[in-house]
């Protein structure tokens, strides 16, 4: 779970686009390739206890994730996607790391951290500002894993942004396959700026408005025990148990956060 992140970058509102109509996920089965490096042992202990939330096998199969594709993962934070997704694309594809501006310096260095598992990768730099450097129609999947709520966080000019810089960044036919934080729609719209959680309208209405159609969307990653309403929002919950002790087993009971799980296409 992450902070906001662009605060500094939040500018005026754009106008709401229509909502597509939603379309039913099918179950998919992992590529064999996927699955070996959610078993790999050099992922750290703490991030394979985690894919009891995240599900990574199941969420990549869902985004149709295989080896000699170009993958653009958007802010991948820590690497915990990044232990995964690169060594499928090692050797056979393409990893691109786009980060904002002020998350490159951390992201390069988590990368050159480890080179050796990695492979090659290429590293570009999100803008609220200036033009994509990702060459236009190069990728086949752009994948973003709890971010959007932060884009929300600095403005809707800065997420719709963004994805306009996903959808030039995918060939025709490509995917952007979200996973975020369900805010439920019946909650305060207000709560998008604060808590973490953000409500599947707005996720689609953002693509929607990028040029995407709604292709699927998936409960693989929901969590029917989190309510939604805690202290410090999704940050209440593990992993970052914001009160720290307070009413700690509780949280931990709950579990992480109830997530989306959508994917579009780029017609």
């Amino acid at each position: 779970m992450r902070y906001p992140l662009y605060a500094a970058l939040a500018i005026a509102l754009i106008a709401p686009a229509a909502i597509a109509p939603a379309a039913s996920a099918s179950a998919a089965k992992a590529d064999p390739a996927v699955a070996k490096a959610v078993a790999d042992t050099r992922r750290s202990e703490a991030n394979r206890a985690r894919d009891q939330y995240r599900h990574p096998a199941e969420t990549l199969a869902f985004f149709d994730v295989h080896p000699g594709q170009t993958v653009v993962e958007f802010y991948p934070g820590g690497g915990w996607y990044t232990e995964i997704l690169a060594p499928v694309l090692k050797g056979n594809g393409s990893y691109v790391a786009l980060a904002p501006e002020r998350g490159v310096a951390s992201t390069t260095a988590m990368l050159e951290r480890n080179k050796d598992w990695f492979g090659p990768v290429t590293i570009a730099a999100f803008s609220p500002t200036t033009p994509s450097t990702i060459a236009p129609g190069s990728a086949d999947r752009v994948l973003t894993f709890r971010n959007v709520h932060n884009l929300i966080m600095a403005g809707d000019a800065v997420a719709a942004k963004a994805f306009a810089d996903f959808y030039a960044a995918l060939k025709p036919g490509g995917i952007l396959g979200v996973a975020d934080h369900r805010l439920p729609e019946d909650q305060d719209s207000a709560l998008e700026k604060k808590s973490g959680y953000i409500k599947r309208s707005t996720i689609i209405r953002l693509a929607t408005a990028a040029g995407f159609k709604l292709a699927g969307e998936s409960e693989v990653n929901a969590n029917p025990k989190d309510t939604h309403d805690h202290p410090e929002g999704v940050w209440t919950l593990p992993p970052t148990y914001k009160l720290g002790d307070v009413d700690k087993a509780k949280y931990a009971a709950i579990g992480e956060s109830d997530r989306l799980t959508l994917k579009f296409v780029k017609p």
